[in-house]
């Protein structure tokens, strides 16, 4: 009698169904988390951003704005590390100012720093990647 060695049709097929079910579920929680670390990535960002903009202010007389106030330039001068981000300053004032960061998912992350001292964090893609539903992040 002679022995049959290896697999039939059926038992490869149902394998390659088995393996494209789990390919069908695991790639597109990949990508949701990379987006999640794209948009981290902003946020750390644009908190570097807020820190080197309160430096810029303690040099500066405790002013936001004027030549050596809160400009994207100026934040660099203060931090190398925001070279490489996708940086800002849509609004500055004498007490206040916005810094944003856009991710590679097209999120923008900003802080609003108001002139009572506090500070607001929104993102404009609320529900998408990093951006939470609430559309504020901190």
């Amino acid at each position: 009698m002679g022995r049959d060695d290896g697999f039939t049709l059926v038992e490869v097929l149902v394998v390659m169904l088995i393996l494209g079910l789990l390919a069908a579920i695991a790639i597109p929680s990949y990508f949701s988390q990379r987006d999640k670390a794209r948009d981290a990535q902003a946020k750390s960002a644009v908190k570097t951003a807020q820190l080197a903009a309160e430096a810029l202010a303690t040099d500066n007389e405790g002013v936001y704005d004027g030549p050596q106030g809160v400009t994207v330039a100026n934040l660099r001068s203060v931090e190398r590390t925001l070279n490489n981000a996708d940086l800002s300053v849509p609004a500055v004032g004498h007490k206040t100012y916005t810094v944003r960061v856009r991710s590679s998912t097209g999120n923008d992350f900003d802080i609003e720093h108001l002139a009572n001292g506090t500070n607001a964090f929104t993102c404009t893609s609320p529900g998408t990647a990093g951006c939470p539903s609430s559309g504020t992040w901190a």
